[in-house]
């Protein structure tokens, strides 16, 4: 035990502080909002007609968890996130499990991003536009996000801020032009329709448990946390203007393509809409439109599609790039996060003297990234592929968030909420209350319920998910071995010392000086023998 209690002088440097409130709004943007350049297309060509349905049931659980991570990431201002929460409301093993299967939502991240921000980019060079040259080309992708990672989190933010306001502005105007100008209702109405009676469950179950990855980056804000400015202040409001932000944007961009894109050009597997062209080239076609969906959307507004399509182009290869940032970024902090507190071997908790960056944990979970993405490349559909484990992961880590959420509100109710999840009902203890979020528990009932769709419908989720997570514990049980740690039990901390130096640090003062409040009256109530009120 003794040898975890410290590490070498010069290896234990802090993150420094250098996220602004747009900063912080970009790091999750920058991954949520990339997320509808690539799931539009793969929603479209599952959930046929019922495209919308599948974004507005994914959309209504997705706001659950925003509301969730804000009051969790507020709490807890620190690298972690979700892994985090979870260890200190259940211990260890599941503080594991959930910060393993974040890995794996954040080096698919890296690998998927890179390979659709590829796509984008091949619209100018068709001809690369096929493996093994794509794979290759996102492979290099994720070489170069390492390098800017290793410099520094105020490049990499700054990268984030500027393609993130741009972004913003051009999907508005997408969505703006698109509708008033494109959009049909007769042929919306054809399409929605004909999917609702000729019903197919197995296509909106699928359909919904893809629409799931459009959701997918909250993450990124919570890993922020240590390097965000004031975060108690900032995290709060930029993540409800996320929440807002991006669904809006996929309920519009889902009902604007049904209103002017047939759904079978989307597909892969229809021959509809060809032509005269053979079904080899018939299948690259839909291809090419599954894995840049908002090309073919911008491509075909009226008089401004040849102007819109190459703009959409760049700012999607752009912004799905700094996805893949936000994925490199965020494996590394978790990694970091994880060592710290004996999850992982410690020498993740290596920081570059000079860049302040964690240089080893970057290093390795990149090349798992690209690992990820060769291994995706031998199968039929590399984007299918990567799309499915990414939904595998991220339904599992939400799941075990909300019992982390729930748990805490019992465990933890003397730490500051500056944020709570609205909607609770007060549960009475003797000399005592506690609330229960409504929103908590039907945002763990709806993520149960992903988590079962998820593995009935995907068939690489259900197997590379959970050969993930038995490998990941497999791994946990030998590292906590060999150091003499318990496996089952947790190893005791000062969770309170931390969460003050947290407060100070950030120069959050008033909430530093609340919590210690009631810290004090705890300890003077527990020296009486009384439980707090």
């Amino acid at each position: 035990m003794a040898e975890a209690a410290a590490l070498p002088a010069d290896t234990e440097h802090r993150l420094k502080r250098a996220v602004g409130p747009w900063g912080s709004y970009t790091w999750g943007y920058a991954d949520v909002g990339a997320d509808i350049y690539v799931a539009l297309g793969l929603v479209i060509a599952t959930a046929e007609g019922g495209a919308n349905v599948a974004f507005l049931f994914a959309g209504l659980i997705y706001v659950t968890v925003g509301l969730a991570y804000t009051e969790l990431s507020a709490m807890y201002p620190l690298a972690g996130g979700g892994q985090l929460w979870v260890m200190r409301g259940l211990g260890d093993i599941f503080g594991f499990v959930a910060g393993w299967s974040v890995l794996l939502a954040f080096t698919v991240d890296i690998a998927l991003f890179a390979y659709i921000a590829t796509s984008y980019i091949d619209r100018f060079i068709p001809q690369w536009n096929h493996a093994p040259w794509i794979i290759i080309e996102a492979a290099v992708l994720v070489l170069l996000l390492l390098g800017l990672n290793t410099i520094g989190v105020r490049e990499s933010s700054r990268l984030n801020e500027i393609a993130g306001a741009i972004d913003v502005t051009a999907e508005s105007v997408l969505i703006f032009i698109g509708f008033f100008f494109a959009f049909s209702p007769t042929f919306y109405w054809q399409q929605t329709s004909q999917f609702f009676d000729h019903f197919s469950p197995n296509h909106l179950l699928l359909g919904t448990s893809l629409a799931i990855i459009s959701f997918v980056g909250l993450e990124s804000i919570s890993q922020a946390a240590q390097e965000t400015e004031r975060p108690t202040t900032i995290i709060p409001r930029t993540s409800v203007s996320l929440i807002l932000t991006i669904l809006a944007y996929a309920i519009g961009l889902s009902n604007l393509a049904l209103g002017m894109l047939h759904w079978q050009t989307f597909d892969p597997t229809s021959t509809s809409y060809c032509g005269h062209l053979a079904a080899s080239a018939c299948q690259a076609e839909h291809l090419k439109h599954e894995n840049a969906p908002m090309i073919w959307l911008a491509s075909n507004l009226p008089a401004l599609g040849p102007f819109m399509a190459p703009i959409i182009a760049v700012l999607g290869a752009t912004l799905l790039l700094i996805s893949s940032n936000s994925g490199v970024y965020g494996s590394s902090r978790i990694v970091y996060s994880m060592a710290r507190r004996d999850l992982m071997p410690r020498f993740f908790t290596y920081v570059h003297p000079t860049f302040q960056t964690p240089l080893v944990a970057l290093g390795i979970f990149c090349i798992i990234a690209i690992g990820e993405l060769i291994a995706a490349g031998l199968t039929a559909n590399a984007l299918q592929s990567l799309a499915e484990m990414y939904a595998f992961s991220a339904a599992v880590n939400y799941l075990l968030v909300f019992v982390a959420l729930l748990r805490l509100r019992f465990l933890d109710p003397d730490t500051p909420r500056t944020f709570r999840v609205p909607w609770n009902v007060p549960i009475r203890r003797p000399a005592q209350t506690f609330e229960v979020p409504i929103v908590g528990v039907l945002g763990l009932l709806s993520l149960f319920g992903v988590l079962i769709m998820v593995v009935l419908t995907n068939p690489i989720g259900r197997v590379a998910g959970p050969l993930w997570v038995v490998a990941g514990l497999g791994f946990y049980y030998l590292y906590r071995r060999h150091r003499g740690l318990p496996i089952l039990r947790s190893i005791p901390r000062e969770w309170s010392r931390e969460q003050l130096e947290v407060y100070r640090e950030s120069g959050e003062t008033d909430l530093a000086d609340e919590y210690q409040m009631a810290l004090d009256r705890r300890s003077r109530l527990a020296r009486k023998g009384r439980p707090s009120s």
